[in-house]
């Protein structure tokens, strides 16, 4: 497919791109290279503290940018963009996918062939090709264990790392739920989209990397690997505490406390402090979670 094509730029119409950014100065040249042509972009920054916000001013002028007086998290910021969008389409697009604007419009036009397609996604791939297992079954009834899909095909469960949403669809189930910080926002609305009987779709031919956990810098990493830590843990049991109850997210989250203080233990012995400052992460994540009291105070701050 050539940038000239009429099929190329039309598919190209029809989608909005959205990327949340937080301290992702260091993605933005890279985006600015791939989204060359793409008529439509939006970026929301999440309260960065380093440049974000004038490397997208200067290295992707035409970009509408958000600016989010404080950090509430990658779905609250999602569902900033997305009020925004006016397409029939939106991308949404971590900082660390490297992506080009044929790939963005592979993906839009397998969505017009399979109408009823509610999420569209690609296969991701990591800096070397390797295949990443980023789409299974619904993962609470079916551990995925890779990704070989050959031609397209419809799952329970897709990465929203490249998302493309089909704008009608998803407003009818709901956009991204407050609750879920960062971690599990996009296994939530899977579920819900699979729930009500909506098409996730995989195109395994449209292959994007995926520079995992990329697109965030800042001076202290082991803060960010602390944050991650606390956040998956947290969202793990919000998602349980959503979807099976509060009883079963209290079981779990004792099973996951006594676990994480031996993680804790056990990376303190082996001296690696970016997977203790992880672990103490997510010790902390889970000593303090009041599901009930931080549903409501996130769904009521949105």
């Amino acid at each position: 497919m050539k940038p000239q094509d009429a099929a190329f730029r039309a598919a190209l119409e029809r989608v909005t791109v959205l990327i949340v950014t937080y301290n992702s100065a260091h993605c933005v040249d890279a985006l600015a290279t791939g989204l060359a042509g793409v008529p439509q972009v939006i970026v929301v920054d999440n309260a960065s503290s380093d440049d974000t916000c004038a490397r997208v001013q200067k290295d992707l002028p035409a970009a509408r940018l958000i600016v989010m007086p404080a950090n509430k998290g990658y779905g609250v910021a999602n569902n900033a963009g997305l009020a925004a969008v006016q397409t029939d389409y939106a991308l949404l697009l971590n900082p660390d996918c490297i992506v080009d604007a044929g790939q963005i419009a592979a993906l839009v036009q397998g969505a017009r062939a399979w109408p009823d397609a509610t999420l569209v996604v690609p296969q991701l791939t990591d800096a070397s090709g390797r295949l990443q297992v980023n789409y299974s079954w619904p993962r609470d009834a079916w551990k995925p264990k890779s990704a070989e899909a050959t031609g397209p095909l419809n799952v329970g469960y897709a990465c929203a790392a490249v998302m493309l949403i089909q704008m009608a669809n998803v407003a009818r189930i709901g956009f991204f739920d407050p609750l879920f910080f960062l971690y599990y926002e996009d296994e939530d609305l899977c579920l819900r989209v699979f729930k009500a009987h909506g098409q996730i779709l995989v195109l395994p031919a449209v292959r994007i990397t995926h520079l995992s956990r990329g697109s965030v810098k800042g001076a202290r990493p082991w803060r960010a690997e602390y944050w991650r830590g606390y956040h998956h843990a947290q969202s793990k049991i919000l998602f349980t505490w959503k979807h099976a109850g509060a009883q079963a997210a209290g079981w779990l989250r004792h099973r996951a406390l006594l676990l994480s203080a031996l993680n804790v233990l056990a990376r303190f012995v082996l001296l690696s402090p970016k997977h203790l400052a992880r672990a103490w992460g997510r010790f902390q994540g889970l000593r303090v979670l009041k599901a009930g009291e931080l549903a409501s105070a996130r769904r009521e701050a949105r």
